[in-house]
């Protein structure tokens, strides 16, 4: 964990905290932080999507899925 002093806006910060049920504001941060992550990944993910090639039959799909 890092240390660090940031200059926020009040109002920006309180909003912030009121809509994600923070109790303070590192939590409040901790948790835009950890969302911002979450959808940038969502993003990089989606950003790939049909453009994997697979060379499965529907049969060998299925082993997959069911772990034989």
């Amino acid at each position: 964990m890092v240390r660090i002093t940031l200059t926020v806006d009040d109002r920006l910060l309180e909003t912030a905290r009121k809509l994600c049920g923070a109790r303070t504001k590192r939590e409040t941060v901790d948790i835009a932080l950890r969302e911002l992550v979450r959808r940038l990944g969502c993003r990089q993910i989606a950003s790939h999507a049909g453009k994997v090639e697979l060379d499965l039959t529907q049969s060998e799909l299925q082993r997959l899925r069911e772990g034989r």
